[in-house]
C-alpha cells in the first residue's frame, strides 16, 4: 500500500513505551506511525497530545498531520507506572500479533515494537524468549538475526541471551554461516548494499592467538569464515575484538559479527547509548525497535528519553523504502 504509516506497539503498559510514543509524534520529520495501544491511557499521560482512534491504516495515514492515530486495544486492567503486571500480557501480546499482520497484508509499512517485560510476559505463560523469537514464529520465518544499529556501527550478536560458559559450543560452523548469510542479504535488501563487507569477531583474547588462547578461532570460525568466502560472501575474521571497534576500523566493514551478547552491545552502546537501534534480519517484514528495555524505573516520570524510538521510527521508514 503505498504511503503506508508504520505500525507502532503498545510494549508495557507499566513502562515507557506510552511516554516515548507522545513524544515521537512530536517529533518534527517522523514518519507517519499508527499506533496499536489504549487511546485512553495515552490521553492520560499527556492530554495536550491530540489522539484519534482510528479503524484501519488508510485512515490513519490521513489522520496523522492532525492527531496520533490509534487502533484502540484497550487494556482490561488497571496501570501503575512503574511495575510490569502479567494481567496485561494479553493486550501486550495482541498488539504485537495485529502490527505484524497488518505489515503482512501490505496495510502498513514496516512494524516498530515498543518494548516489552518478558519476565511478566512469561509469568503469563507467552511461550517465547523474546521480542525476536516470536516475531519469527509470526511471520513463518525459519529464524531472526539480531542486528543493533547506529550511524557508527552495525553489530550482530551471533549468542544473546545465553550464559557466557555456553558460548564457546554454541558458535558452530552452522551458526556462524546461517547469521552471515541472514545478514548479507538483509544488508542487500534493505540497506542498498550490493556487496556487504562482513568481520567476525574472535572469541578469545587476540583471537586466540593462533591457538594459545583458545582453539575455537584456528577450529571453527576460521574454517566457517572460508567457507563462506567461497561461497561469495565478502567476509573477514576472525579478528582480534579489542581492535575492532575504533574508527578506523571501523571504516573497513559494514557489519561486525560478534560471538557473545556483551561483545556487540558494549561496542554500539558505547558509541551511541541514546541512539542505538535493535533490527530483526531475516524476516519476510521490516521490524525495528528501540535499543532499551521498559524502564521501569524512570516510567512516569518524565525522564524519559525518546532518541532510541524515533531513530528507530526513521530507520523503519528507510528500510521500507519510505
Amino acid at each position: 500500500m503505498s504511503g503506508a504509516p508504520i505500525a507502532l506497539t503498545m510494549g508495557e503498559p507499566g513502562g515507557v513505551g506510552g511516554e516515548l510514543t507522545l513524544q515521537a509524534y512530536r517529533t518534527p520529520g517522523i514518519p507517519p506511525f499508527l499506533a496499536i495501544d489504549d487511546p485512553d491511557r495515552l490521553r492520560a499521560i499527556d492530554p495536550t497530545v491530540p489522539v484519534r482512534p482510528v479503524a484501519d491504516a488508510r485512515e490513519a495515514a490521513a489522520a496523522f498531520a492532525r492527531a496520533l492515530p490509534v487502533l484502540p486495544l484497550g487494556l482490561d486492567a488497571p496501570i501503575r507506572s512503574g511495575r510490569a503486571d502479567p494481567a496485561h500480557a494479553p493486550k501486550v501480546i495482541e498488539s504485537v500479533e495485529r502490527a505484524v499482520a497488518l505489515a503482512g497484508a501490505g496495510e502498513v509499512s514496516a512494524v516498530v515494537t515498543n518494548p516489552i517485560q518478558k519476565e511478566s510476559l512469561l509469568e503469563a505463560g507467552f511461550p517465547h524468549a523474546g521480542h525476536t523469537e516470536f516475531l519469527a514464529a509470526l511471520t513463518g520465518a525459519p529464524r531472526g538475526v539480531m542486528m543493533l544499529a547506529c550511524p557508527a556501527l552495525r553489530v550482530v550478536p551471533l549468542t544473546v541471551h545465553v550464559p557466557l560458559r555456553e558460548v564457546p559450543s554454541l558458535v558452530t560452523d552452522a551458526l556462524i554461516g546461517e547469521t552471515a548469510r541472514i545478514t548479507d542479504a538483509a544488508l542487500r535488501r534493505h540497506f542498498g548494499l550490493a556487496v556487504p563487507r562482513l568481520v567476525l569477531a574472535g572469541l578469545n583474547p587476540h583471537a586466540g592467538e593462533g591457538g594459545r588462547i583458545g582453539t575455537e578461532e584456528r577450529a571453527v570460525m576460521g574454517p566457517a569464515v572460508r567457507r563462506l568466502r567461497a561461497e561469495g560472501l565478502d567476509i573477514r575474521g576472525p579478528l582480534p575484538a579489542d581492535t575492532l571497534f575504533h574508527a578506523e576500523a571501523r571504516s573497513g566493514y559494514d557489519v561486525a559479527l560478534c560471538p557473545y551478547h556483551d561483545q556487540a552491545l558494549v561496542a554500539v552502546k558505547t558509541l551511541d547509548f541514546h541512539g542505538a537501534v535493535n533490527v530483526t534480519l531475516g524476516l519476510p517484514i521490516v521490524r525495528t525497535s528501540p535499543d532499551h528495555g521498559t524502564a521501569l524505573d524512570i516510567a512516569g516520570t518524565g525522564g524519559a528519553r525518546p532518541d532510541s524510538l524515533v531513530a528507530a521510527l526513521r530507520l523503519a521508514a528507510v528500510m521500507a523504502g519510505g
